[in-house]
């Protein structure tokens, strides 16, 4: 399987390419990256090679690529990689609209290329244990469920609107609202937000607060607020607690670690869970090798979870409930 990276922008891109580097069978042919710095930097650290322009890239013989640039440029990136014919992993937040992220997956379904957004944490054992029980009943009635999606502010482009599309809620709400739609097998109906700046001096959101109802009736909220300071001992967290009829459960995606404390640096967290990242590389890779024709997370699922973040920045807006249209 041959791989090639769009763009080393996104955080998470460095997680994806040591992923690709132990799947074995699985060849980095190259990066794309504009930025002089990052481009050198990363092509000889993950030693493959350095093209500055994508349609050079997408001219190598490739299977598939991962797009990881700037949000605003997933869709002229993920465009020219289908209409390449190659199938694509994007990172999330799938795009900036609801149009483009329509447009990214009618270009993927005509071209016949799988278009997977990147949402690792469905590979989180803590949620899909959560996730088994409530299919077996276990919980009965899911009621309510809240949630948080908490972390530190990214910076660099991340804050500046015109690269990231928003803020802390479009980065964050989108994770554990497609975790939320994935356990509970339902769609959001209607979501109510509160968004502001509170922690940081970017002119940017970096607060936020849904509430959402979804179509089978379960009420949740969500904090997917950039509220961790610089020293706190790691990046987010993803957090469910889930209300049902027969039993309540907790959930802490990333509690796979142990409490470390030295007179150095004082507390930290030492990590021994679930590699996410790794899961969701091999998950696309493999729906690739077996012919499938859709992949596992869809590009819908990616534009079900848009919707709703760009639905709380117009609730906030609007001082409303938004019903959500697009079902």
């Amino acid at each position: 399987m041959k791989v090639g990276i769009v763009s080393f922008a996104h955080i998470h891109v460095v997680s994806y390419a040591e992923a690709l580097k132990r799947i074995e069978g699985v060849e980095l042919v190259g990066i794309m990256e504009e930025d002089r710095i990052r481009g050198p930097k990363y092509s000889e650290w993950f030693e493959t090679k350095l093209f500055t322009n994508i349609n050079d890239l997408l001219m190598q013989d490739l299977d598939a690529v991962i797009v990881t640039s700037e949000n605003v440029h997933h869709k002229e990136h993920v465009i020219a990689s289908a209409s390449a014919g190659k199938h694509v992993l994007c990172e999330k937040p799938i795009s900036v609209s609801i149009q483009d992220a329509q447009e990214m997956i009618d270009i993927c379904k005509a071209n016949q290329v799988l278009l997977q957004t990147a949402f690792p944490v469905r590979f989180n054992s803590s949620i899909i244990r959560a996730k088994e029980m409530i299919e077996n009943g276990q919980l009965g009635k899911i009621i309510a469920v809240k949630g948080t999606n908490r972390g530190q502010c990214p910076g660099n482009w991340f804050v500046d609107v015109n690269k990231s599309g928003g803020g802390a809620v479009l980065d964050h709400t989108v994770h554990v609202t497609d975790i939320l739609r994935w356990i509970l097998g339902a769609e959001v109906k209607t979501v109510y937000a509160e968004v502001d700046n509170v922690f940081t001096n970017n002119l940017i959101d970096d607060s936020g607060i849904l509430t959402m109802q979804f179509a089978n009736g379960v009420f949740a909220s969500l904090d997917c607020s950039w509220s961790r300071n610089a020293t706190y001992p790691i990046w987010g967290d993803i957090t469910l607690e889930i209300i049902g009829s027969k039993g309540t459960l907790s959930v802490d995606a990333f509690n796979q670690k142990l409490n470390v404390y030295t007179n150095k640096s004082g507390y930290n967290h030492s990590f021994w869970g679930d590699d996410m990242d790794e899961q969701l590389l091999r998950d696309f890779i493999n729906s690739i090798q077996a012919g499938k024709e859709e992949a596992s997370i869809t590009g819908e699922d990616g534009l079900r979870a848009l919707e709703v973040a760009l639905a709380a920045y117009e609730s906030s807006n609007d001082k409303a409930v938004i019903t959500l249209k697009f079902h």
